[in-house]
């Protein structure tokens, strides 16, 4: 897009990141020049068992003098869906130049080859596409949800794995009776067998708390379809050719222990405990710990099956924005919303992080000078205030929500206060429609800590016994 779109300067300026260009504001840039000339532009994603998400824009026609600009503002559009829903076929219908564009983008060679091979590879086994058609062949939408969740009678365990420990449960009737958490290093174990025994020895550590075990449930991050891990960064020291083993890993657990057992992602776990929380459904969860992790449960109170992949979605239009590490892609929430962020600003702060410590004392080193009242310090946690305000505004136009909960470790003590305050801040003056009517809050301590666990353990429905036939 030309410099009137995508370098449009926010009212309120991060203290510590002079260039960062909003992409809500662009967007609505785009949307404001183009008026009523607009073409449709429809996207259809479709990923496991047939679910199929739409999503519906519109564009400058063919042959008028910003057609260019369409390229930039469909491709971010189309980053943020693919990570937000997923699909490992999309269909889109409008403009065919944006459509071949998009093609060659996400292709095996192309510009975005990472999200093409990650999708192809290691989410969906199967080769991504992207097909071009006419509007009215776009399929209709199928992306009902599921409910899971809310089944809190018996005798049930609930964990979550960490990055850094490993929580587990024991859970009668909705109520914690035992909780235990082990430090672990999870990343650096390349045996599939070494996570099965540290998974499979807090179960039983829990078990013991109970007279038996009707359920379990549990939480991780990464991308979970059908209890299978296919993504995720605890198990990133596995070697490929023993993958399959961390495939099937809950499915061995499960066969073994003999109950039911579910794990999904540990955002969405979240969000679901902030709905039972709550009492109330459209809520937005965003975790800012060793990198961005989001759930999302929607206004019926089921669970999408999105991605939900937040930290590779953009939210900075600004063409030297940072570098995501991973992807190699710029502007991408992991950058923004993570401790990577905190140490991104912290020499800009003017504060040096020693190099022979771990990354979660690099974090409590900046929160120490934060708490010391370091201006430099307090300036990297107004920054993420101020993006995470213009990205709440840019997540509503993909997401219905009526709560966001923000957690995760730099979230924690006064930094929480400090991102609470600014993003409010910015909502209030820029998006007055959005802040009359979004909630955002950081749960108090206890949902943080116990809500998850109970949360999990929710997640599976225990068949009832039946009466056996006189």
């Amino acid at each position: 897009m030309i410099d009137r779109f995508n370098l449009v300067k926010p009212k309120f300026v991060p203290p510590m990141d002079n260039e960062f260009r909003p992409a809500v504001l662009a967007n609505r840039a785009f949307k404001h020049e183009m008026g009523e000339e607009g073409v449709p532009l429809v996207f259809g994603l479709e990923r496991d068992d047939g679910k199929l998400s739409r999503f519906e824009t519109r564009v400058f026609p063919e042959n008028h003098p910003y057609t260019e600009e369409n390229l930039y503002y469909a491709e971010r559009i189309f980053k943020f869906l693919l990570w937000q829903r997923g699909g490992y076929k999309v269909y889109i219908g409008g403009p065919p130049s944006i459509g071949k564009y998009l093609q060659n983008c996400y292709s095996p060679d192309g510009k975005r080859k990472f999200d093409y091979h990650f999708m192809s590879e290691q989410v969906y086994e199967r080769t991504v596409s992207v097909e071009l058609c006419e509007l009215s062949q776009v399929p209709l939408a199928h992306d009902t949800g599921v409910s899971l969740g809310r089944h809190l009678e018996g005798y049930r365990i609930g964990f979550d794995l960490g990055a850094s420990d490993r929580k587990v449960s024991a859970v009668v009737d909705g109520q914690v009776v035992y909780s235990e958490e082990v430090i672990w290093e999870p990343s650096k174990h390349p045996d599939p067998e070494y996570h099965y025994r540290e998974i499979i020895s807090a179960l039983k550590t829990a078990a013991s708390k109970l007279p038996r075990v009707d359920a379990i449930g549990g939480s991780s991050a990464g991308i979970y379809i059908d209890n299978r891990p296919m993504v995720a960064s605890l198990f990133r020291g596995i070697p490929p050719e023993r993958f399959l083993e961390i495939r099937n890993l809950f499915i061995r657990i499960r066969d073994e222990l003999n109950v039911p057992l579910i794990v999904i992602n540990d955002g969405d776990v979240s969000a679901l405990a902030g709905s039972m929380s709550l009492e109330d459904n459209g809520i937005l969860g965003i975790a800012m710990g060793s990198s961005q992790a989001a759930g999302y449960i929607d206004m019926q109170g089921r669970i999408m099956g999105w991605l939900n992949e937040l930290c590779f979605a953009p939210i900075d239009y600004n063409p030297t924005a940072p570098i995501d590490e991973w992807s190699g892609d710029i502007g991408c929430g992991s950058q923004y919303f993570s401790q990577q962020c905190v140490f991104r600003l912290a020499p800009q702060a003017g504060i040096q992080i020693p190099d022979d410590i771990t990354d979660a004392e690099k974090l409590k080193f900046v929160q120490q000078k934060l708490d010391a009242g370091d201006k430099g310090a307090i300036n990297i946690w107004k920054s993420i205030g101020i993006y995470l305000g213009y990205a709440l505004a840019h997540y509503a136009d993909f997401y219905d929500m009526k709560h966001v909960l923000i957690l995760g470790r730099v979230t924690s003590g006064l930094g929480g206060t400090l991102i609470l305050d600014e993003s409010r801040k910015v909502l209030k003056a820029e998006f007055p429609e959005l802040a009359s009517c979004l909630d955002v809050q950081l749960p108090d301590e206890r949902n943080r800590r116990v809500g998850q666990s109970i949360a999990a353990a929710s997640l599976p429905i225990v068949a009832k016994e039946t009466e056996t036939a006189t």
